[in-house]
């Protein structure tokens, strides 16, 4: 889930102008195709593109695979809930198939394996509130957050319809016929908040499960911290969402990534839900899953980078206008060198 730097090529190469088109200039070949750095420029060039896809792939490749990756989340998030819910239905299933325990799992494992599947290419962000608070407070580059979300979402979607065209049949059982849909079973897809609870407490829930989740995600990518042993973020964050779910997701279902929520929304009104799946409780998917997500996310890197994080990536440590006019200086000034003999020569001779 967090960003990890990529080199600028497949071979960690800076290419000229003519590969970075997409086109190659032979005009400095000779007949043999060989004529020193034309011939290596040609070579990394087919290396990069051996094939027409391969250009295309390079433009998508980091928001395809936050696509893929999430997809992988819902497909087992949404996946479990179907199970356990609608196996309770004796029509269904001889008995149930799942718990509240079993679909806290579903949704961990979800995560942690959408995250393996992306994280060495993207990131693993697999979530806008990550992809926001990285851009916001480290370098992640503004000009890809829009590709990651869009990406995100879309696979959001995707791992829903999946889901809904394998339990079709089931959900028609639970519903009492063909075609008809409630919010009883399109909650299954989307999150939805137990009828008692009152609006701000509903944006509250969600901002502590947001605040929680990029609370530690932000201490396991800052480096001066404890980061875990490289490739086993995922593990952390399993256990960080299981946590989540286990102590604060009775009352919305702890979406804590509006993707997770908007892109299954948008599956069920285009299933025959309709309208209701955005009308519910004076439009709840904004307010809480949208708003109450980012606003703890946002929060929670806030307090990290003030309290904690030293790194030069944050504008929380950017260095004021004396830092900024003493470094300037700095850069300008000559130091002398140690005389020939002196101590501190003898030392650096020593080290």
């Amino acid at each position: 889930m967090s960003s990890v730097p990529k080199s600028s090529t497949a071979t960690g190469h800076r290419h000229s102008s003519s590969t970075d088109t997409g086109k190659f200039d032979e005009t400095n070949l000779d007949r043999n195709g060989r004529s020193g750095d034309a011939f290596n420029e040609r070579h990394e060039y087919f290396t990069r593109y051996p094939n027409n896809w391969a250009k295309i792939r390079e433009v998508i490749r980091e928001p395809a695979a936050e696509m893929l990756g999430t997809m992988v989340l819902t497909l087992l998030g949404t996946g479990v809930n179907c199970q356990a819910v609608l196996s309770a239905n004796t029509g269904v299933a001889s008995s149930q198939k799942g718990d509240y325990l079993s679909i806290s799992f579903g949704w961990a494992c979800g995560v942690a394996l959408g995250i393996w599947v992306c994280g060495g290419v993207s990131g693993g962000h697999v979530n806008p509130v990550v992809t926001l608070c990285m851009a916001v407070f480290r370098d992640f580059p503004w000009r890809k957050v829009p590709g990651y979300v869009l990406g995100q979402l879309i696979g959001a979607w995707a791992g829903a319809i999946i889901v809904f065209g394998n339990y079709f049949h089931a959900i028609d059982i639970v519903e009492g016929g063909d075609g008809k849909r409630s919010l009883a079973t399109a909650s299954l897809f989307g999150t939805y908040t137990l009828n008692y609870m009152p609006s701000a407490n509903c944006f509250f829930d969600e901002f502590i499960g947001t605040f929680i989740l990029l609370l530690v995600v932000f201490a396991i990518t800052d480096k001066r911290n404890a980061p875990p042993p490289s490739g086993l973020v995922p593990l952390v964050v399993f256990i960080t969402i299981l946590g989540i779910a286990v102590a604060f997701g009775m009352q919305t279902g702890f979406a804590i990534n509006p993707a997770r929520d908007l892109g299954p929304r948008i599956m069920t009104a285009m299933v025959g839900y309709g309208r209701k799946v955005f009308n519910y409780r004076s439009q709840y998917w904004i307010w809480s899953p949208i708003l109450g997500s980012f606003s703890g996310g946002l929060v929670a890197c806030f307090l990290y980078d003030t309290l904690i994080f030293l790194g030069p990536e944050s504008f929380i440590n950017a260095p004021d206008k004396d830092a900024r006019r003493f470094l300037a200086l700095d850069k300008n000034v000559e130091r002398p060198q140690a005389p020939s003999g002196s101590q501190r020569d003898e030392a650096a001779m020593q080290v």
